[in-house]
C-alpha cells in the first residue's frame, strides 16, 4: 500500500511540472535572426473572468489570464497584430494594429479598455 501511494505523488508531480511548463508565456532561447520582439501586456483592469487572445497574421499565438503576457519573436517585415476577448459575450471587435518588425527591436504594446473598445496601445 505504500509504495502505491508513493507512486501516485510521483505522477501527481509530473503532471504538476507538466502543467507548469505549459502555461510559460515566453518563447526560450536566443532570438531567431532576422527577427524582432514582440510583447503585448495585459492592462491590470482588463477584467478577472476575461481571456486576452493575441494573433498574429489571424493565426492564434495564445490566450491569456490574469498575470499573463504574451512574448515572442516575429521575422522582419509587414504584420498585422490583433487582440480580442474571450469569452465575447457583448461581440466586441478585435483590437488590430499594422507592424511593420524590423530585426532586433522590441515592440510592446498594452491590451487596454477604452470604453467598451479593446485597444491595443503602443508602450514607449
Amino acid at each position: 500500500m505504500k509504495r502505491y501511494i508513493s507512486i501516485i505523488h510521483i505522477v501527481s508531480l509530473a503532471c504538476a511540472a507538466l502543467i507548469f511548463t505549459g502555461c510559460a508565456t515566453n518563447q526560450a532561447g536566443p532570438a531567431p535572426a532576422n527577427s524582432g520582439r514582440l510583447i503585448v501586456t495585459r492592462v491590470a483592469n482588463f477584467g478577472s473572468d476575461l481571456s486576452l487572445v493575441v494573433s498574429v497574421d489571424a493565426k492564434d499565438v495564445g490566450s491569456f489570464t490574469e498575470g499573463r503576457n504574451y512574448s515572442g519573436y516575429l521575422s522582419a517585415g509587414q504584420h498585422v497584430i490583433s487582440a480580442r476577448v474571450d469569452p465575447n459575450p457583448g461581440g466586441k471587435g478585435p483590437a488590430r494594429k499594422s507592424l511593420t518588425v524590423q530585426a532586433g527591436q522590441t515592440y510592446s504594446y498594452t491590451a487596454a479598455w477604452s470604453g467598451q473598445k479593446l485597444r491595443l496601445v503602443r508602450n514607449q
